[in-house]
């Protein structure tokens, strides 16, 4: 038996109008909307409270549907952080852990691992998930997000391009794959919303880059776990392919 923390809010934005896949939230996925998947995930996670932060009713419809539980909030939010902001003013919750809609793999044990992460250590603002990934494999993939982080575990710098590059004649390093889940304070989450898309975040497209820029800190969680983020009907597929394997089917 999960025992599930009151205090703890795992919300997943659910934008329908994807620029690389639209209606990608509701693809089917073996037999079920995309977003059923990792709306699962979450409720079998610590969290006390799973919610939706939808931005068309179609998407509030099918999460009632499958019997979890949404909001709508404004479709002209330019990111997921900010529809989240809006979808907890109602809720009584300390720490928030955004989960990405379109993870439908994504570990329950890392979202616990976030969760314990987030209630042991009071002092941390925000947290996030990064796992080892060979440079070769994702140098060349902006779509794939890299992360460095100092001896403390806390991030340095985000980016879409190679980061540490290896410059001839240089020793290579462990390089690392950022995951899009994070956790945040109630007032860390509040703070990010309030401040202007910073100088950094406007160049990469990345929002984490906001928070850095601003001195919040973002603890790194490593892990060596595996998930396929869904950004291509491509990426669908392999999804597919992962859970009837997972599913012996």
């Amino acid at each position: 038996m999960i025992n599930k923390n009151d205090r703890v809010a795992a919300v997943i934005p659910a934008r329908l109008g994807s620029t690389r896949f639209p209606g990608k939230v509701l693809a089917n996925l073996c037999g079920k909307p995309l977003l059923q998947w990792v709306c699962e995930k979450a409720a079998a996670s610590k969290a006390g409270t799973v919610l939706v932060a939808a931005d068309d009713k179609k998407v509030i419809d099918a999460v009632e549907s499958f019997g979890c539980r949404a909001v709508m909030t404004l479709p002209s939010h330019p990111s997921g952080t900010d529809r989240i902001h809006e979808a907890i003013s109602n809720l009584d919750c300390d720490i928030i852990i955004n989960v990405q809609g379109d993870e439908p793999l994504i570990p329950v044990k890392v979202i616990d691992e976030l969760i314990d992460i987030m209630v042991s250590n009071p002092s941390l603002e925000m947290a996030t998930v990064a796992v080892p990934c060979v440079r070769k494999s994702f140098e060349n993939n902006p779509n794939m997000v890299k992360v460095v982080f100092g001896k403390d575990n806390f991030a340095l710098y985000f980016s879409r391009s190679m980061i540490p590059f290896l410059r001839e004649g240089g020793e290579d390093t462990p390089t690392y794959l950022h995951w899009g889940i994070y956790a945040y304070r109630r007032e860390t989450l509040a703070k990010i919303v309030s401040l202007p898309e910073s100088r950094l975040e406007k160049c990469e497209k990345l929002e984490q880059l906001r928070a850095l820029e601003n001195g919040i800190k973002i603890y790194v969680h490593t892990s060596n776990l595996s998930t396929i983020g869904v950004d291509t009907p491509e990426d669908l597929e392999k999804a597919e392919k992962r859970i009837r394997e997972e599913l012996g089917k």
